[in-house]
């Protein structure tokens, strides 16, 4: 990743100098790029993504709105997408938690000859809809990481928490989950209201004493309410826990041992990158031609020191 990142901003030096002889197929401040994506701003984690978003609008000197619907609704999302199409701007950015909902309105947006980059969801189906380039994690891969390593840790029964049922990103990481920890795995449903993840998670917990490992896959929607129930049911040191994404609280829980791990899939590099990209297609035409893996990451108890202030400061 270090390196690819090194070879973008390299090329992005090397061809604002050669363009300086030359004009530009479009001037930077006329360039307007839309972001339409699952997540509200407001979400914790979609945050992190909104500021790459806003670090490279601002650093590459273009136009970006973020769009989401007020809930996980594709039906919302599908005429979100619809409605930048006909915007006709410089570059679409999407996320693809659904592909049969949303894959008609995208096909859409690659048929007017706007260009089109995934980003967080979308990793196994993008090539097909016609998007140029996918920027996030195979979930699937993420899930099983995340299996292996409960069951490595003596986990024989366990929980995936998901907030989000039918967001295909989220049930792959449970399906990860339960191939890698080949236990028995119960998905816990739940909404993303954190009060709501941490009632549900202890009464599983209190309802089967077998149960001994939980899956977050969110940081601060589940995997901090994880540990406030483990630790409420004085079962702290008995429960086996993970969780994707980052925030400070439950970095803090990893660090002090509380929870074993935290996966980090970027989500900054999910927003800077494809304005970064699409930024430069519309003034030079160029496009890398793989998708860009932003994670997983394991975050376990000797890393944690080293992001906690970053995740707290919405960059982690």
């Amino acid at each position: 990743m270090k390196s690819f990142m090194k070879a973008i901003l390299s090329a992005a030096v090397l061809v604002g100098a050669l363009a300086a002889g030359s004009p530009s197929t479009s001037l930077a401040s006329d360039i307007r790029i839309i972001a339409v994506v699952h997540g509200q701003a407001s979400d914790p984690w979609w945050s992190v993504v909104k500021n790459g978003i806003s670090e490279a609008a601002e650093a590459n000197d273009v136009t970006v709105e973020y769009r989401a619907p007020e809930t996980f609704d594709m039906v919302a999302m599908a005429q979100l997408i619809d409605a930048a199409v006909n915007q006709e701007p410089d570059g679409i950015m999407v996320s693809i938690p659904d592909a049969d909902a949303l894959g008609p309105s995208i096909q859409k947006a690659v048929q007017a000859g706007i260009p089109v980059i995934s980003l967080n969801s979308g990793s196994d189906v993008y090539e097909s809809l016609g998007a140029l380039l996918h920027v996030g994690q195979e979930e699937y891969t993420a899930g099983l990481a995340a299996g292996k390593a409960l069951k490595e840790a003596g986990g024989s029964k366990g929980l995936c928490i998901n907030h989000e049922v039918g967001n295909v990103a989220l049930d792959t990481r449970c399906q990860g989950f339960a191939d890698g920890f080949e236990g028995e795995v119960v998905v816990l449903p739940t909404t993303n209201d954190p009060s709501e993840v941490k009632a549900k998670v202890k009464a599983a917990l209190e309802s089967d004493p077998d149960l001994d490992t939980a899956l977050g896959l969110s940081a601060s929607l589940a995997g901090e309410q994880i540990v406030s129930a483990v630790d409420e049911l004085g079962r702290a040191g008995e429960i086996k826990i993970g969780s994707f994404d980052l925030s400070g609280d439950y970095l803090e829980s990893v660090r002090d041992g509380a929870a074993l791990f935290a996966i980090d899939q970027q989500p900054y590099l999910q927003g800077f990158l494809p304005v970064q990209l699409l930024a430069l297609n519309a003034k030079y035409g160029v496009m890398p031609a793989t998708a860009i893996g932003s994670g997983p990451n394991l975050i376990t108890k000797d890393k944690a020191n080293q992001v906690i202030d970053l995740a707290s400061k919405g960059i982690r």
